[in-house]
């Protein structure tokens, strides 16, 4: 992915230097570990934040220091940020006529707070549809590549788009609707529409992919792969698997490898709102 050298977001709130002033932490390496590959790329942030309650609370500083890694990830995230800008700009333009919202994106490192609650590593990225606000500690991008698998740029481009994608799905009104059902729905369908949600997140990935490669011409060979990687990587059923675990689908929240691959590619090759329509779709 080109991004080296070119202008980036003003809407980023870089708290990576402030107190993590009570983020959720505590329940082991084990719980960390678990917890972060299950919501690797966003889901429902409250529902992760409310079993997170439960934990020991932390206070004081964040992460350490700020080391070179994590300032060409900030760079990163901002130059992937005012891209997914111009391109839901456009898009909402031609599609629906009406204009789109640009998102913040706090990067944190360690731990801060959210409008849903407290944010920390375990939790990975998220969108919080109480303050409109993405948030994301730089550090993920490294377990992204080391631990999780998903090597590459783009890889770590898609965590930034999908979490976007929530972002549109609530300026559609989408996010409030699913949230009211998953409320007065059992555990498994309650994770059945969390997983349309998901799926349609990566669907919208993709979109922003295809014009991110027409419109911006910012794509380079393998970038695409490397997000359809990381789309396997991070399915319910390869990370139950990789967790020891045998996988069951009415506990998946994301969806599993496939599912996720298949939406991807549905956005990027159709490259439009519409042709991610997860919730009509009889299988997602």
């Amino acid at each position: 992915m080109k991004w080296q050298g070119r202008r980036g977001s003003a809407n980023i709130e870089d708290r990576r230097r402030m107190s993590a002033g009570g983020a959720i932490g505590g329940g082991g390496l084990g719980l960390v570990v678990v917890a972060l590959l299950v919501w690797a790329l966003g889901g429902d942030p409250i529902a992760v934040l409310q079993q997170g309650m439960g934990a020991q609370q932390i206070g004081g500083t964040g992460g350490g220091e700020v080391t070179e890694a994590d300032e060409r990830a900030a760079q990163f995230v901002s130059v992937t940020l005012v891209d997914t800008e111009a391109i839901w700009s456009q898009i909402f333009e031609q599609e629906l006529g009406r204009a789109y919202q640009p998102v913040t994106l706090v990067l944190f490192k360690g731990g801060t707070q959210s409008g849903c609650g407290g944010a920390s590593s375990m939790t990975g990225p998220f969108y919080c549809p109480l303050d409109k606000k993405v948030y994301l500690d730089t550090d993920f991008f490294a377990t992204l590549s080391q631990r999780l698998g998903a090597k590459g740029d783009f890889a770590a481009a898609y965590v930034v788009a999908h979490e976007i994608g929530h972002a549109v799905q609530d300026q559609l009104g989408i996010l409030e609707k699913t949230t009211q059902i998953r409320k007065q729905s059992s555990e498994a369908d309650s994770n059945a529409i969390s997983v349309r949600v998901e799926l349609q997140a990566d669907c919208f990935s993709g979109v922003w992919a295809r014009y991110a490669a027409e419109q911006l011409g910012t794509l380079e060979q393998g970038d695409i792969q490397e997000a359809v990687n990381a789309a396997a990587q991070i399915g319910d059923d390869t990370l139950q698997r990789n967790a020891g675990q045998r996988p069951m689908p009415d506990s998946f929240t994301h969806g599993s490898s496939e599912q996720r691959q298949q939406w991807l590619a549905t956005g990027y090759q159709q490259g439009t709102i519409r042709a991610c329509d997860t919730f009509s779709a009889s299988a997602p």
